[in-house]
């Protein structure tokens, strides 16, 4: 059960140094307020290639003082809400909007907390945009194209796609393939930055009375007393030391208690990960799969941009067991985005995405638009392949999931935040409707009743609404193309079958295909296979990792407790479970150089496994991939991590 106690609501957020108010105050939102602590921060951060090592220094909780056991144990303050999301990405940021929109009264109260210094800042897409979901969320148009056509965001912020191709790779050649309708662009969708859109959404929705607090990263989700519904979440504790010890600038983190908690943390969220697995929402459903997507803005010469062009490409670097293809977007003033994304049920332990990735750049396709260009930013994430049969339960007692923490990629069709936003506003409509005719908490916290008990809200509505709405459709059709190349047709059957699919049976068959093994679980032992030699990179074009990760401007504290838990934080168990049988695969599989085994003549393996948690880039490669299952990505304490502006 949900209480509400009357006097805890006018709480205050501290994080830091810097004190959010509840309500607006000053003229500044709390984003900015909070924006302004953020940047402080930020301004003196640089990326360190003499990376944090995170070893096995942390002392157990019952051998810290008295003192400061007391300190980390104290009570966290509360502040009660009508709905608190997870994640300031598209889909919580168009939950967020399209609540307000139907609080015409404007009676909810309703947070966004993101763990990014800005919004947008943590936001990783291609991105081709489907407008759909955009043009549902505002269906009166403020702005216009060239053409004098209504579009859903600022000009400045888009470019419509006006040419594109798909191509098969074979070595350095280059082959035409037809595009499956799902993959036609031209003349309907856009491309850009999806972190900028984010930081647009993030405006549109503080214009309608959403609270956002960048910089806030949640750590906890808080049960009822009972454990059978969720109450709301708890923000990580600031100024703990690597030891474990508490700082002078310790700060309690504090809980959000909520009428319905929303997770929408992307991919792989960490929270969305451990109320999945409480409540069994995957019962019934098949295995996620992931990929991972690696990708760079280039400002490129004139003479090698093409306004509003794409491209796709299949084959080559990845042989033919591996998912996976690369892109090229012309978009904005010589922008080009280039990137690869490689589906990690992958089963060679030696493949490193990374490299792959520099290798796809070496393809005269790609290296002659990029010759003479800047590489200006780097970014990495991994991405949802599992399709409709991987989505799970949407609701339990308390929240729902939206966005790429449930799972609504069309893989086919490259795209996902159109059907990300779609189900945060599926969501919201029928939160509204559950939440809209109770009393206000502001009756709540003014009745004679000391305290009064709610029901936790369980919102099935939304599972329901899910099923009938657009997004189911559109995944149903495709349901069967990305599994269809992890069964025993290979990578050519699969690209025969989904040709077959796309063009003429149109998801229109008896059979469902699925993942029945993990991403992990599939790879296989090192002796197997021959270790790959990657090219060294040439500076010009490819690069190593550590540059590229200098590209992202990701930023931990030296002296943060670590982010990347194993076990007893005991690497060398680690090293001993995975090295002897996999040789080093979170070296190769990590995209920021986090995990690195280096040569110890004193270790039995001959090497010391190391954590350089400092370049982390938050993908969540690492709690996926890596087979012994031991490594945990937790939220680093707010702020902290890439700065990513055009990806």
């Amino acid at each position: 059960m949900l209480r509400f106690a009357r006097g805890s609501l006018r709480q205050t957020v501290k994080t830091g140094a810097n004190v959010l108010c509840k309500r607006r105050t000053a003229g500044l939102t709390p984003r900015l307020m909070n924006q302004r602590y953020s940047m402080m921060l930020l301004t003196n951060r640089g990326f360190h290639h003499s990376c944090q090592l995170c070893k096995s220094v942390e002392l157990p909780f019952q051998d810290l003082s008295p003192e400061e056991q007391a300190v980390l144990t104290e009570e966290r303050a509360v502040d009660k809400v009508d709905v608190c999301i997870v994640g300031g990405g598209p889909s919580g940021l168009a939950t967020a909007i399209k609540l307000k929109q139907l609080d015409t009264d404007e009676r909810l109260r309703v947070v966004v907390l993101e763990k990014s210094g800005d919004i947008g800042s943590h936001i990783v897409s291609g991105v081709i945009m489907d407008p759909r979901a955009l043009r549902e969320l505002f269906p009166e148009s403020e702005y216009y194209d060239a053409n004098g056509q209504g579009i859903p965001l600022p000009p400045d912020l888009v470019t419509k796609v006006v040419s594109e191709d798909l191509k098969y790779f074979m070595g350095n050649l280059s082959f035409p393939v037809p595009a499956p309708p799902q993959m036609q662009n031209k003349n309907k969708n856009y491309v850009g930055s999806l972190s900028q859109v984010a930081a647009y959404l993030a405006e549109r929705a503080e214009e309608l009375g959403v609270e956002i607090y960048p910089g806030i990263a949640v750590s906890d989700v808080i049960y009822s007393e009972d454990g059978q519904s969720v109450v709301g979440v708890a923000t990580k504790d600031m100024g703990i030391s690597k030891s474990g010890k508490p700082k002078e600038s310790f700060e309690k983190g504090m809980e959000f208690h909520a009428r319905q908690t929303v997770f929408a943390e992307g991919c792989h969220g960490s929270l969305s990960k451990q109320v999945i697995k409480k409540f069994d929402l995957r019962k019934g459903r098949q295995n996620q799969s992931y990929g991972l997507g690696i990708k760079e803005v280039w400002e490129v010469k004139p003479e090698n941009f093409k306004k509003g062009f794409i491209s796709h490409t299949m084959g080559y670097p990845l042989s033919n067991d591996v998912y996976g293809g690369g892109f090229q977007y012309h978009f904005g003033d010589n922008l080009v985005t280039v990137g690869l994304v490689v589906g990690l049920d992958y089963k060679n332990p030696y493949i490193s995405p990374y490299q792959e990735f520099q290798k796809l750049k070496q393809h005269p396709y790609y290296k002659n638009v990029l010759l003479g260009g800047r590489c200006i930013s780097y970014a990495a994430r991994a991405l949802n392949e599992g399709g409709l049969q991987a989505v799970p339960k949407l609701h339990f007692p308390g929240g729902v999931l939206v966005g790429a923490s449930a799972g609504f990629m069309n893989v086919p069709k490259i795209k996902g935040t159109h059907t990300a936003m779609k189900s945060g506003m599926l969501a919201a409509e029928k939160m509204y409707e559950a939440i809209s005719p109770l009393p206000s908490l502001e009756e709540l916290e003014e009745a004679e009743n000391e305290q009064l008990l709610e029901k936790p809200i369980d919102l099935e509505s939304y599972e329901n609404a899910f099923k009938n709405s657009w997004i189911y459709e559109e995944l149903y059709s495709v349901r069967n193309i990305r599994p269809s190349f992890n069964t025993s047709l290979g990578g050519y059957g699969g690209m025969m079958y989904s040709g077959l699919d796309s063009f003429i049976l149109k998801g229109r068959t008896p059979w469902t295909f699925g993942f029945h093994e993990s991403d992990a679980s599939v790879t296989e032992s090192a002796d197997k296979h021959k270790p790959i030699q990657y090219p060294k990179p040439d500076g010009e074009v490819t690069f190593d990792i550590l540059t590229s990760v200098s590209r992202t401007g990701t930023y931990h504290d030296e002296d943060e407790k670590c982010h990347l838990r194993v076990p007893d934080q005991d690497l060398q168990k680690h090293a001993e479970a995975a090295y002897p049988k996999y040789k080093g695969i979170e070296n190769r599989f990590c995209p920021a150089g986090v995990y690195e085994y280096v040569e110890d003549e004193n270790s039995p393996l001959g090497v010391k496994f190391q954590i350089n948690s400092q370049n982390c880039i938050h993908c969540k490669t690492c709690d996926i991939k890596v087979p012994t299952q031991d490594i945990n990505w937790v939220v680093p304490e707010g702020g902290d991590g890439p700065k990513y502006s055009l990806t």
